[in-house]
């Protein structure tokens, strides 16, 4: 039984275009069904007293996707920071977006900012990855500690774990505790990679937006079922045996 309490979920919410096809509708009524899902499963997790949700809406490598699937999805990211930002800061809930947003039109970057500073404070948060990679996030950290190196303001004997950590970009939440893929699928996509490494991992055959405020229960009822050793023995941590030399 895990004592650590839980503070941090991420999601890859996988397959809305299944969903849709299955129900015989376009891909993009699979996305629109699959936003819904992101208020229930942030409802469910502050009743669990979980501080952060961090969502996978658009990975770097979406791109890839039929011009007009990326340009509804890109439509649906617009709307989606115009109809919630305010709702959120009303349940005092802080939105941030983490992601290169290079490759997204002014519109949309200038809506993600009034998004998060409408809902800029709360005590809990709602984390958007949008055009985000774990390898570009590992990549653009360690950019930022080699430029600290070449202005003096770090040496390369103080460079750790520490230190790229300090430059990832969920760097100010708790460390990720729960790690969810819907879909069926079995496999973490190239999200949160340097997040996830203690992280328990969780996938459900539920299609994201079969993913309700019941599903998120059940993840969270099996997180607390577990043991969490964090390279310890599990006598350690129940505290039934010590280490011998």
């Amino acid at each position: 039984m895990s004592s650590e309490a839980l503070r941090h979920v991420a999601i890859i919410m996988d397959g809305n275009n299944r969903w849709a096809k299955r129900e015989g509708k376009q891909g993009i009524m699979g996305h629109r069904a699959g936003v819904e899902r992101i208020r229930d499963v942030l409802e469910a997790c502050r009743k669990n007293d979980v501080e952060v949700l961090t969502v996978f809406a658009f990975s770097s490598e979406n791109w890839r996707r039929p011009p007009k699937e990326v340009e509804a999805l890109m439509g649906l990211f617009y709307s989606y920071l115009k109809r919630e930002a305010r709702r959120l800061a009303e349940e005092k809930v802080r939105l941030k977006v983490i992601g290169s947003r290079s490759r997204f039109s002014e519109s949309l970057r200038r809506a993600i900012e009034e998004a998060e500073n409408t809902a800029g404070e709360g005590d809990a948060t709602l984390v958007i990855a949008a055009d985000y990679g774990g390898q570009w996030d590992m990549a653009q950290a360690a950019r930022k500690v080699v430029e600290e190196v070449i202005v003096g303001n770090l040496s390369l004997e103080d460079v750790s774990p520490e230190t790229i950590d300090r430059h990832i970009s969920t760097h100010e939440l708790p460390p990720l505790d729960l790690l969810i893929r819907t879909g069926g699928e079995l496999r973490i996509s190239n999200f949160l990679l340097w997040q996830a490494a203690y992280a328990e991992l969780y996938f459900s055959p539920l299609l994201w937006p079969e993913f309700d405020g019941a599903a998120m229960e059940e993840a969270i009822a099996d997180f607390y079922q577990r043991q969490r050793r964090f390279g310890r023995t599990g006598d350690q941590v129940t505290g039934q045996g010590t280490l011998r030399a």
